[in-house]
């Protein structure tokens, strides 16, 4: 599994990509149709056409880091087809990368600390 850094950035680009495309490539379409910066430590999501492969891009801070996955059976949970971006949070993008639908998971909501009556 895989799992990005606290406080990272996931953008998930939400019309699907040749993927011929390697990590040069993704880095030129990230920052020209997602007005993402490709080398700023945030984790680029791609899908494919039939949304049963994923490619994902982050630059590291030494290189660009490339992650191709497959589902054997099914598809990956994707929002409608259109152009633009979506923000996940860090929950959501590791539902995604387990073929979960990631739109039923939500974040552990931290529960408040209960202060004595005074």
């Amino acid at each position: 599994m895989i799992a990005p850094a606290a406080g990272a950035r996931i953008l998930l680009a939400t019309k699907p990509v040749d993927f011929r495309k390697g990590a040069h490539s993704l880095a030129a379409l990230a920052a020209e149709v997602l007005g993402a910066d490709p080398f700023s430590g945030a984790v680029l999501v791609f899908r494919s056409r039939r949304a049963d492969r994923i490619k994902i891009l982050v630059w590291d801070g030494s290189g660009l880091v490339l992650v191709w996955k497959q589902l054997e059976g099914g598809a990956f949970r994707w929002p409608p087809v259109v152009d633009g971006v979506l923000r996940l949070t860090p929950v959501e993008f590791v539902a995604l990368f387990d073929g979960i639908d990631w739109r039923r998971v939500q974040a552990v909501r931290e529960i408040p600390t209960p202060s004595a009556p005074a």
